[in-house]
C-alpha cells in the first residue's frame, strides 16, 4: 500500500544473504544511483545504512510509490554490480521490504535502529564511525548530501543534535519529543 507523503523503512538483502557491496566503489555507485533515482522520482531520505549484505533506507515518498523508486534503484544497481563483477543472476533476495512508519515514535526508533545496525554487527564501535550510513550527519558536524535532517531533528528540543545523540546512546527506545508535528507534515 502506498500513501503519498508516507514514510517507510525499506530493507533489501543480497540473494542467499550474499554481499551486495564488495568495496568502496560499489557503495559509492549505489549512492550515485540513489541520487539518480531521486532525480526521476523525488523522495526524502531520512536515514540510511549500507551494510555488506543488506540495505536500510528510511524513505519518505512525495509523488511516487516506493515500488517505482526501488524498482529503478535496485535494477540499476544490479546491472552495475553484475557488469562490474562479471557475474549473472539475481543480486537481491526477492522484492524489497517496506514497513509503513505510522507514528513519530516509530519514525525515531527506525532512525536509531538503522544507525546502530553497524554497531550491533560489530563493524563499528560507534554509529558515527561507520562510513556507509547517515549517522555521522546526525551525530557530528559531518555533512551528508543524501539525507535530510530537519524532520528527525524537529522532534527534539534545542539543540536537537545533542538530544538525538543522547537518544542514540540511551537504552530507552522512546525519546521525549517536544514537537506536535504529525507524520503527514
Amino acid at each position: 500500500m502506498w500513501i503519498p507523503g508516507a514514510t517507510y523503512h525499506i530493507t533489501c538483502r543480497g540473494n542467499r544473504r550474499a554481499a551486495l557491496f564488495y568495496d568502496k566503489k560499489d557503495r559509492l555507485a549505489y549512492l550515485k544511483l540513489l541520487e539518480e533515482t531521486r532525480s526521476y522520482f523525488p523522495f526524502h531520505l531520512h536515514a540510511y545504512c549500507l551494510m555488506t549484505n543488506h540495505i536500510h533506507l528510511q524513505l519518505e515518498t512525495i509523488d511516487h510509490p516506493t515500488q517505482e523508486i526501488m524498482k529503478m534503484l535496485n535494477s540499476r544497481y544490479a546491472i552495475y554490480f553484475n557488469k562490474r563483477h562479471r557475474v549473472v543472476g539475481h543480486l537481491f533476495q526477492g522484492r524489497y521490504k517496506a514497513e509503513f512508519i505510522d507514528s513519530i515514535y516509530y519514525f525515531l526508533r527506525v532512525s536509531k535502529y538503522i544507525h546502530l545496525n553497524p554497531v550491533e554487527a560489530g563493524l563499528a564501535a560507534r554509529a558515527q564511525d561507520y562510513l556507509w550510513s547517515s549517522a555521522s550527519a546526525f551525530l557530528s558536524d559531518q555533512r551528508n548530501p543524501h539525507v535530510t535532517l530537519e524532520k528527525t531533528f524537529s522532534y527534539f528540543p534545542s539543540p536537537p543534535k545533542d538530544h538525538y545523540r543522547q537518544f542514540m546512546e540511551s537504552s530507552d527506545e522512546l525519546p521525549v519529543i517536544t514537537s506536535n508535528i504529525s507524520m503527514k507534515e
